[in-house]
């Protein structure tokens, strides 16, 4: 934990990003937590409309990547930052005026266009940490990046489903705007020159898809490396997850306390996995393809363990299993990938 602080106090314009992304996902987690237990409430717990939910939040983002990345070449990556998060304080309170469920249509319209916005976020900030790094602070500060997403999904899902079952979904969803106008605030205080950046970037924007598929033809190994990924992401558990707590494990009004549960026991496997798994890590391949089959491992008995569980604690031991078996193979594959580059 040193190190990391250590970056943050040495790399004062990336701790300010970093500081963005913790509210920023906080928020994301009220939002997630408000709005399935919403559609779930509307819908009688229809597995299909709560997948429809699921599908506008993360289908958007893979056709908008390629031109992300036009974009990101193009403009300054700062505004693009700060221009994301201001449309997403814009559009999250659209979702109030979706009261009944004949309005079920425009949870559907407006998650589509925030998950948009979410697409641009995404690349345009991994674009933009080598500029705000010092050079040797690089591999840490991405992990730490890592490493957040996992804490605020535990902290930021349990705080969002005790918000909402206390204070109601609408609240819920106003502080998820509000946490997009003060990241977009901490954005805009960015001391950020576009002109400084690290080599890898320069390679990775001036690589075309044609020459991304040439390299890997001529490195078999990279490719399997590549599937863990897909692999890995078989199977919907945030359908799952909501379908059973809001139908059948509830607790709260809407099951917003068990979902948000849930969400923090999976945020709680995917933070400690990849860190308990380093204590063994001696960087080599070999050894981080055993920690790629332990968390193939993991998250088969965590299936396993859903389909059998008769209780919300024994559901919540198999999400957090599911967790530590997607972050592992996750953060292998991910170090796999750099290193054979």
């Amino acid at each position: 934990m040193r190190l990391y602080w250590a970056v943050l106090r040495n790399n004062p314009q990336y701790a300010k990003l970093w500081l963005a992304q913790v509210i920023s996902l906080t928020g994301d987690w009220f939002n997630t937590v408000a709005l399935s237990a919403l559609v779930a409430s509307m819908t009688n717990g229809s597995g299909f409309a709560i997948s429809l939910f699921f599908l506008a939040r993360f289908v958007p983002p893979l056709f908008l990547s390629p031109f992300a990345g036009v974009l990101i070449d193009r403009y300054n990556r700062k505004y693009l930052l700060v221009l994301s998060n201001a449309a997403r304080a814009v559009i999250v309170p659209f979702f109030l005026l979706a009261g009944s469920p004949d309005m079920l249509w425009l949870i559907y319209v407006v998650s589509i266009l925030q998950s948009l916005m979410a697409g641009l976020f995404e690349p345009a900030q991994s674009a933009i940490l080598p500029s705000l790094l010092n050079d040797d602070d690089l591999i840490t500060g991405n992990t730490l990046m890592s490493v957040t997403w996992s804490a605020m999904l535990a902290l930021g899902a349990a705080a969002g489903g005790l918000f909402a079952t206390q204070f109601g979904i609408a609240a819920a969803l106003v502080v998820d705007a509000l946490t997009f106008v003060f990241a977009a605030a901490l954005t805009v205080w960015i001391a950020y020159d576009p002109l400084r950046r690290a080599s890898i970037t320069s390679r990775q924007e001036t690589a075309g898809f044609r020459e991304g598929i040439r390299f890997l033809n001529a490195h078999p190994s990279l490719r399997w490396t590549l599937l863990v990924k897909g692999a890995a992401s078989l199977g919907n558990v945030d359908t799952l997850l909501a379908f059973m707590a809001t139908q059948i494990f509830v607790v709260g009004a809407r099951g917003e306390a068990s979902l948000s549960i849930l969400y923090a026991m999976f945020g709680v496997g995917a933070f400690f996995g990849p860190i308990i798994l380093n204590r063994w890590n001696d960087n080599s391949l070999s050894r981080m393809r055993w920690f790629i089959l332990l968390g193939f491992v993991c998250a088969f008995v965590a299936w396993i363990l859903m389909g059998l569980a008769g209780s919300l604690a024994v559901l919540s031991l198999a999400v957090c299993l599911r967790g530590i078996g997607g972050s592992v193979n996750w953060t292998y594959s991910s170090v796999m990938i750099q290193l054979q580059a």
